[in-house]
């Protein structure tokens, strides 16, 4: 069951781009900020793509419009 709303895809979409940016813009070392901020980006854009985000399946929360989670 999906459990993003559209408004919440998007911000996680651009998100995920100014977290890859950060990955190679950032003057930090590259075994710091290329897993966390490219394994963030990829989260952010897997669950903006599929529609669900385990940790509000978890939270039993939705920012879909009227669905709620059982």
């Amino acid at each position: 069951m999906k459990n993003l709303g559209t408004l919440d895809r998007m911000g996680r979409i651009v998100a995920s781009l100014v977290m890859v940016i950060a990955a190679v813009a950032l003057p930090w070392r590259a075994g710091i900020r290329l897993p966390v901020f490219l394994g963030l980006a990829g989260y952010m854009l897997m669950t903006s793509v599929a529609g669900t985000c385990l940790g509000y399946k978890l939270m039993g929360y939705s920012t879909c419009p009227n669905k709620r989670l059982a």
